[in-house]
């Protein structure tokens, strides 16, 4: 077969749609090397750089120079048919305007249905384009690729997709978090970061979705109790600083650490998160209580690094964790305590925890991700 991909996000994103991007491409190309693979990507950078000899680049020439961005979403496809490409693959939500015309088949992969559930989370002209772009793939795609059965229920929902149209591949996560680090890796790392002995690890862009004020809340229910202090990996605007005037009232400053705030998030080994499995490894949970999810990767990026994870019981975020996490109502201030003071306290729950991660964990391989994307591959030809 010859495959194609929209690599615009392999090549520009740094996390998320990137690294989902990059990490299943790789894995294609090496656990299937008698196929051939294209990359089409508006333009190059360094961000990636593949080195398979089944993968080949194609990029705009002429006229589309100039047109970068219509290149990628309806001029491409003469570009596909001239190199007989047999499957188009849109990596991130879209695929090309009229590609159901050409005789190439197409597989999107749909990532959640988010701003239809929370649009006043979004501009309005924002929601209007993903809805469009969103369901024009949904509708012409040959095969819909959701990375959990809550995407696929949403699609199902919102979009009326047929249910067998949708298939589920769960996406895996950079194995750079399943390699283990000894005790002075783990130190050194603190101490680059000025992080403290015990602590534990919030994840994720500071939104309202994603409900960082609970565990501040629990926070300063616990004071007296768990003095273990709080690491935030993640930016945001009007919600961070409501958080933050939170976080004062209740002289909590010195108990949570904004560490992308901090001079040593410049660190490109922060920047492109090679020291994350460290800063992981040195913690005593993650606490993700998002409400709402296509995935949840640091989910599993704790798992592979046997970090004990306390996380919400909505959404998808059970499939993630599995029978691995301690789940709570996300909006429950009193449970988040509870789960807090259980997981920090209790050794036996958490050696408990740490060994059914690494079981669960293993269900999301790069490997077994390419296996279920090529079953989708197969299937249309």
């Amino acid at each position: 077969m010859r495959i194609a991909f929209d690599a615009k996000r392999a090549y520009q994103n740094t996390t998320g749609l990137g690294n989902y991007s990059r990490m299943l491409i790789k894995a294609l190309a090496a656990e299937y090397p008698q196929h051939e693979y294209y990359l089409a990507a508006p333009k190059q950078t360094e961000l990636f750089t593949p080195t398979n000899p089944n993968i080949h680049i194609i990029t705009p020439t002429g006229f589309n120079t100039s047109m970068r961005s219509m290149w990628r979403s309806d001029f491409v496809k003469a570009d596909l048919k001239a190199n007989n490409i047999d499957i188009y693959h849109g990596l991130s939500n879209e695929i090309p305007k009229g590609i159901h015309t050409t005789g190439i088949k197409s597989v999107v992969t749909i990532h959640d249905l988010i701003f239809e559930r929370y649009p006043k989370q979004y501009a309005a002209i924002d929601t209007a384009i993903y809805r469009y772009k969103f369901r024009y793939a949904a509708k012409h795609a040959d095969k819909v690729i959701a990375i959990s059965e809550q995407t696929k229920q949403d699609l199902i929902q919102y979009y009326q997709t047929p249910k067998d149209k949708i298939a589920v591949c769960y996406q895996s996560c950079d194995p750079i978090f399943e390699a283990r680090k000894d005790e002075a890796a783990i130190a050194a790392t603190k101490a680059a970061y000025g992080l403290p002995g015990k602590y534990f690890l919030y994840v994720g862009s500071v939104i309202e979705r994603k409900n960082l004020l609970t565990i501040c809340k629990a926070m300063a229910e616990l004071k007296n109790r768990l003095p273990v202090p709080l690491v935030v990996i993640g930016n945001g605007g009007k919600y961070l600083q409501q958080v933050k005037e939170y976080i004062s009232k209740e002289e909590l400053t010195d108990r949570v650490l904004f560490l992308s705030e901090q001079a040593t998030a410049q660190r490109p080994s922060f920047k492109n998160a090679t020291d994350f499995p460290a800063i992981y490894q040195g913690a005593t949970a993650l606490i993700y209580p998002s409400i709402y999810e296509g995935f949840g990767i640091p989910i599993l990026e704790a798992l592979w690094s046997r970090l004990p994870v306390i996380t919400s019981n909505l959404s998808c975020l059970p499939e993630t964790g599995g029978d691995a996490a301690y789940y709570i109502d996300p909006m429950s201030v009193s449970e988040m305590a509870t789960a807090m003071q259980k997981v920090a306290l209790d050794e036996s729950m958490r050696a408990t925890m740490i060994d059914k991660g690494l079981l669960h964990a293993a269900k999301f391989t790069p490997e077994q991700h390419a296996a279920s994307v090529m079953k989708v591959y197969q299937s249309l030809l």
